[in-house]
């Protein structure tokens, strides 16, 4: 029977498979992770107050890539090569969603619309890594061997969505409602677009590695099509709206400096 739990399972049961995901999550959560470093590093000083959330964000993101690499070491496994195909947070980035890389190299402040569009992106981004959380920890957060580190990853990733809601509410009352709408819209439409196409190629290379059907991977193909043309009919205006959240202040604590190294 296909559904997410036995998919899952499936991949979680087979070492390459199981090397493969992590290797893949741990390489795109560092990548956040060096992103927000540097945007809390530039924040301008207008929005000096944010710039530890920002920072808070990205050492919950460093954090995640140990988690996924002492998974990987749990069971004896080394990381592989992300395939560029796979890799959601560069392909992100080379459409132009969020701030260029070049810009967080230099040592130039950011100005108050590179922050706005920071948060836009995240609270894009944000939305699909809570709701593929959440959906891990409904049939494995009991898991004796990765329920831990799901739980823990899917309460800090609501507490990011929850941090962009709120600060993109704060710019929005401060009178950048309409750049933020636009910069969501444009963000939504490109990330439907680039996970469908990650989803085909994860899947692809899973099916090779545990060996599927041309029929069950055209089966999922299919399915992962469907999904794509809802999104991009109704789904994405789930990842632009903007509400208070119930979390006030998900991300007002200080920076988590170091992790449990468990897996």
């Amino acid at each position: 029977m296909l559904s997410p739990k036995s998919l899952f399972q499936e991949i979680l049961d087979n070492d390459e498979s199981f090397r493969l995901f992590c290797s893949i999550a741990a390489s795109g959560e560092s990548q956040g992770g060096w992103e927000n470093r540097r945007i809390a590093a530039l924040v301008p000083e207008s929005e000096r107050p944010l710039a530890p959330k920002i920072a808070r964000h990205g050492a919950d993101e460093d954090k995640h890539g140990r988690i996924f690499h002492a998974l990987l070491r749990k069971r004896g496994l080394q990381p592989v090569p992300v395939p560029p195909d796979t890799d959601y947070t560069m392909l992100l980035e080379r459409q132009g969603i969020g701030l260029a890389h070049e810009k967080l190299k230099a040592d130039e402040p950011l100005t108050v619309q590179d922050i706005v569009i920071y948060l836009a992106h995240s609270r894009v981004t944000e939305q699909r890594a809570s709701e593929q959380m959440e959906l891990l920890r409904r049939y494995f957060g009991d898991d004796p061997g990765i329920g831990r580190a799901v739980r823990m990853i899917s309460h800090d990733e609501d507490n990011h969505l929850a941090y962009c809601h709120e600060e993109l509410l704060r710019f929005a009352h401060a009178g950048h409602g309409r750049a933020i709408q636009r910069t969501l819209r444009e963000c939504a439409l490109a990330e439907i677009r680039i996970h469908r196409n990650v989803s085909l190629a994860v899947t692809a290379r899973m099916g090779r590695i545990l060996g599927w059907s041309r029929g069950r991977s055209a089966l999922l193909a299919a399915g992962i099509h469907a999904l794509y043309a809802y999104e991009r009919l109704a789904g994405w205006h789930r990842m632009v709206g903007l509400r208070m959240p119930e979390r006030r202040n998900a991300l007002g604590g200080p920076p988590a400096t170091t992790a449990p190294e468990f897996a």
